[in-house]
């Protein structure tokens, strides 16, 4: 039997505004200026104010908004020139280059081998096989088969290693390995090779294993030498990179070599000040072309007249809504911003990490009246140059527990005294998760065995056998 109904459901739908705020509230400031862009090249009735001035005299002027008052009564009154920056409408700000691309470095290297075609073909696959630690992962049979169907390149396992062994030999040492062990001898091997590096070597080689395990006697036995040459060996090894790739950045991109800030800090004469300096917003205005079509459409009968009209008013409203959306995303940004600056006011005068308190996105959504996903977005991807560093917004979140005196403190302020715990220690006996609980309970933090272990391995401290040393 059919059984029929009413239900009433609640539901909120956004509009176009709304789901246009979120997207561009979502964007570092290097990603927003290429939507903004990509706007200016999408609508014709959007005008980069700062290029305004370079129309020669005999081209058509544009239009603002307002000039188009009551030439249609369909389109309403919008003023939408705002001047939220400096008399430098386009102000440099600082950008903050990283390494070059890993990728890149080792190709030039290869470049500069005397090699045929086809074995550079080769050497330049492998390194674009290569994951972000500078590691080859995968067996090279399959490489020689990637390189038959992808490169139309017939090769043989061989010729594949012969090719590996050479893009080992270039810079950084340890690049191109297979596995830690490999990345770690082929460093050793770059090195003038004197006794302490022949027994790093050695270790690494027959006793990985029990290396890995901190037996460190049972390797003295095996090998015959002495403690004091089991340390030498040892500081050798401990000082190698375990991921050579690291040192350079895999990105191409303009935006994963640059850190933009979004927000700019600076503390004068006892205040935060707090600016935007790369934040603007367009301006509206309607090549004088389709402010033409508008006049004539108006009163008109004719239908392609009329829907030249209709495509102009379509523009015009998209043009506002994204205007629109950025003064929000504006606005949103900065009270964010300044809600965070408050609440860790003492923090931000002279960047001491004592003074940060612990913060989590609710925080902040209380005190500025905006959602939790909001504040998520606003802190995503989000940078601010300070007097003393560049930070993440993510830095300044993290959750509280109490100490003795029953005061909240961050959880970074826990970790920090964790690992000053951890650098104190005696090496030839290091504490363990219950001593540090007791050495941080001596220091007024009370925590849980549980919680020193999760820090612990959130800090990548090891275990008190493994931190062990001779």
């Amino acid at each position: 039997m059919i059984k029929q109904g009413l239900e009433l459901k609640q539901t909120q739908k956004l509009s176009p505004l709304q789901i246009q705020t979120i997207k561009l509230i979502e964007l570092p400031i290097q990603e927003l200026e290429q939507r903004i862009q990509a706007e200016f090249d999408d609508n014709p009735v959007l005008d980069d104010c700062r290029n305004s001035e370079s129309n020669e005299d005999n081209e058509p002027k544009d239009v603002s908004i307002d000039e188009l008052k009551g030439s249609d009564d369909d389109i309403p009154a919008y003023k939408l020139r705002v001047n939220n920056y400096g008399k430098d409408e386009r102000p440099e700000y600082n950008t903050f280059s990283v390494k070059e691309s890993f990728s890149q470095s080792l190709l030039e290297q290869l470049g500069f081998r005397n090699l045929n075609e086809h074995k550079m073909l080769i050497g330049r696959y492998i390194i674009c096989s290569l994951d972000e630690g500078g590691y080859l992962r995968r067996d090279l049979d399959s490489i020689v088969d990637d390189l038959a169907f992808r490169e139309n390149v017939e090769t043989d396992y061989e010729e594949v290693l012969e090719m590996l062994k050479l893009v080992q030999s270039l810079d950084p040492p340890g690049v191109g390995a297979r596995n830690l062990r490999e990345c770690l001898l082929l460093q050793l091997n770059a090195m003038q090779q004197s006794p302490d590096v022949i027994n790093a070597k050695l270790i690494l080689s027959d006793y990985f294993h029990e290396f890995t395990s901190k037996h460190f006697q049972k390797i003295i036995n095996k090998m015959g030498i002495s403690e004091q040459e089991m340390k030498a060996a040892i500081n050798r090894i401990v000082k190698l990179n375990p991921s050579p790739g690291g040192q350079i950045d895999d990105s191409y991109t303009d935006q994963a070599q640059q850190i933009i800030p979004d927000f700019h800090l600076e503390y004068e004469d006892g205040k935060l000040n707090l600016t935007m300096p790369r934040f603007n917003i367009p301006e509206i205005r309607v090549n004088r072309r389709y402010a033409q079509m508008l006049e004539q459409s108006k009163g008109s009968t004719d239908k392609a007249e009329k829907e030249a009209a209709t495509f102009v008013k379509q523009k015009i409203d998209s043009a506002k809504w994204f205007v629109e959306a950025l003064k929000q995303r504006y606005n949103t940004l900065e009270s964010t911003m300044k809600a965070i600056l408050n609440y860790q006011h003492d923090y931000f005068v002279d960047g001491d990490e004592s003074n940060l308190k612990p913060m989590v996105l609710k925080d902040i959504a209380e005190i500025t009246g905006f959602d939790i996903s909001t504040i998520s977005r606003v802190v995503n991807s989000k940078y601010i140059e300070t007097h003393f560093g560049i930070f993440p917004l993510k830095y300044f979140f993290s959750e509280g527990l109490e100490n003795q005196a029953g005061e909240e403190v961050s959880t970074r302020e826990l970790k920090k005294v964790l690992k000053e715990c951890v650098d104190n220690e005696d090496k030839h006996k290091p504490l363990t998760d219950d001593q540090l609980v007791e050495e941080m309970n001596k220091r007024g933090y009370k925590v849980a065995r549980r919680t020193v272990a999760k820090y612990r391995d959130q800090l990548g401290i090891a275990k008190a056998r493994l931190r062990k040393e001779l």
